[in-house]
């Protein structure tokens, strides 16, 4: 009997144990989402829609130099960490003064001292900017930067509103901050 019940009970462990999921732990850069409308899936108001939507990481200053170091400048990246940044165009926009169709893209950038060029790709869905293709480039719109005294911990992504319509999208890390204008 209690030979039985053992047996039982190993049997049980055992299954627990094939069923058991496996999660992976906590990216070390945080997944964020920028709107315009701001903050639209938390504000949203009925009948409201959003116009654009930026997915991306979050990576962490931790007091290293990122602009021209770790993220050279001249080289293509991947606006952030992890997963290329995905922008989301609900309808069709001016992108830095381009049109570009309503659609999912990827958004990368090439840091400069001076100026960034921003570029949307249609290539999405991939780590980083390893595979990145100049050929599916969608547009690029060149941006100067602007230093700010105040270091940025996280590289962050914000759409500052202009009017319903109009808005300025701000990405700024460390001690460095590129604009570049929106409207629907």
């Amino acid at each position: 009997m209690k030979k039985n019940i053992f047996l039982a009970l190993l049997m049980m462990v055992i299954a627990f144990g094939a069923n058991a999921q496996k999660f992976r732990g906590l990216d070390k850069s945080p997944r964020d989402i920028a709107y315009f409308p701001d903050h639209f899936a938390h504000d949203r108001k009925e009948g409201e829609k959003a116009l654009v939507k930026v997915s991306y990481s979050r990576p962490f200053l931790n007091g290293r130099e990122i602009f021209g170091k770790k993220e050279p400048y001249g080289k293509v990246w991947r606006l952030g960490a992890d997963e290329s940044t995905e922008i989301k165009f609900y309808e069709d926009a001016t992108f830095g003064g381009k049109k570009v169709k309503a659609g999912t893209y990827s958004l990368f950038a090439i840091p400069g001292e001076k100026e960034w060029t921003i570029i949307i790709s249609s290539d999405v869905d991939y780590w980083g900017a390893f595979k990145y293709k100049e050929a599916n480039d969608v547009l690029r719109v060149t941006a100067p930067v602007k230093n700010v005294d105040a270091p940025i911990e996280n590289f962050s992504i914000v759409f500052e509103k202009v009017s319903d319509k109009q808005a300025k999208m701000y990405m700024g890390w460390e001690k460095t901050v590129v604009e570049v204008p929106v409207s629907f």
